[in-house]
């Protein structure tokens, strides 16, 4: 698959990250990043898609030195951010999902402060202006929505003008109109050519914003792609692609072909899943000429990326199923097998 030309900002081989020893697992370490690589390019959005706990968080703040890696290779700009000083730093954006604001600051005052730390500053009346910051400028941190937090944490991660932008769920409890501010600043700044890394469980923030995805699962990469190679391979490996949904009198019945499955979701409201090929509009058609159903409304909607990353969990939990059985298998030997790391994080965790 192509990537772009543009040179790597960051690249990670083989990452490896323990925690532990974890009480809970009597004692053994736990495997929250299980040899991941992936590359991010300048000019790109790259994203890394998963559930909570799948270990992008973790895997961010080991590309950014904040936590040491147990194995593995990664460099950001160059350079091994475990060893580099604050030259790097002053190269890479950082927005973390816990913000990392002090709470008793006023967002202006803040960001000024934080100009003053760099030779070359974004202006702070632009990002202001750009992120609607003036609304809530005199509300002190703390009493900031999780929204409001989320944006000034943004515009704190550009003072700099980094080359790099790392984004942890960036858009996580904004409204529409902050998400489409925030949004619109991130495409503009790859158009500019900054290259940006960022996390997300929300499968609409990836489809809307990411030039290449990578889908964590228990801290593996499980599948990679731009969107529209990762939906084409869900369409080439014959998933149901198309979704038809229509209004009309409520407690119809229908007889499809072989393949179609008809639903009455709410009263009077329909779906009819397994659409791939003209036929079988052809034989929805039918059906409603036969019964006498002239439809109210209709839409028709194509696979996304929450169907792609349905698939791909479903796939890597069986996969998962079965290692573990493997491993619970007595040696041939008849002696004992040691304990493995595991990679589960449990409910609540930190990635």
């Amino acid at each position: 698959m192509v990537r772009s030309a543009a040179p790597p900002v960051l690249v990670i081989d083989s990452l490896v990250k323990d925690v532990g020893p974890v009480t809970a697992l009597d004692g053994r370490m736990m495997r929250v990043v299980a040899g991941l690589s992936l590359t991010a390019h300048a000019g790109e959005v790259t994203a890394l898609l998963g559930v909570n706990g799948a270990g992008k968080t973790t895997t961010l703040e080991c590309a950014q030195g904040l936590q040491r890696r147990t194995d593995g290779r990664v460099e950001l700009l160059g350079h091994d951010p475990d060893t580099a000083g604050p030259e790097l730093r002053a190269r890479v954006g950082v927005m973390l999902q816990e913000g990392g604001l002090p709470p008793s600051a006023h967002p202006i005052p803040l960001l000024q402060h934080i100009a003053r730390m760099y030779q070359d500053p974004w202006p702070v009346d632009d990002l202001v202006e750009r992120l609607s910051i003036a609304e809530f400028a005199r509300t002190s941190v703390r009493r900031l929505s999780g929204g409001q937090k989320q944006r000034l944490a943004l515009a704190a991660a550009l003072v700099g003008r980094p080359e790099v932008l790392f984004l942890d769920e960036p858009s996580a409890g904004m409204d529409p109109q902050s998400r489409q501010l925030v949004f619109t600043l991130i495409q503009e700044l790859r158009d500019s050519g900054m290259g940006i890394v960022l996390t997300t469980h929300l499968m609409d923030d990836a489809e809307r914003l990411a030039d290449y995805v990578y889908i964590v699962d228990a801290g593996r990469i499980v599948a990679e792609g731009t969107v529209a190679s990762l939906l084409a391979h869900r369409d080439d490996a014959g998933s149901e692609n198309r979704m038809l949904t229509f209004d009309a009198d409520p407690g119809l019945t229908f007889a499809l072909p072989d393949g179609l499955d008809i639903a009455e979701t709410r009263s009077g409201s329909y779906s009819v899943e397994g659409i791939s090929t003209p036929a079988h509009l052809r034989a929805i058609a039918t059906a409603w000429e036969v019964g006498g159903v002239f439809p109210r409304s209709l839409s028709m909607s194509s696979s996304t990326l929450e169907d792609v990353f349905l698939d791909i969990a479903a796939r890597s939990a069986e996969q998962a199923r079965t290692e573990q059985s493997q491993a619970e298998q007595p040696p041939n030997d008849g002696g004992s097998r040691p304990a493995p790391l595991t990679n589960h994080v449990p409910n609540g965790g930190r990635e």
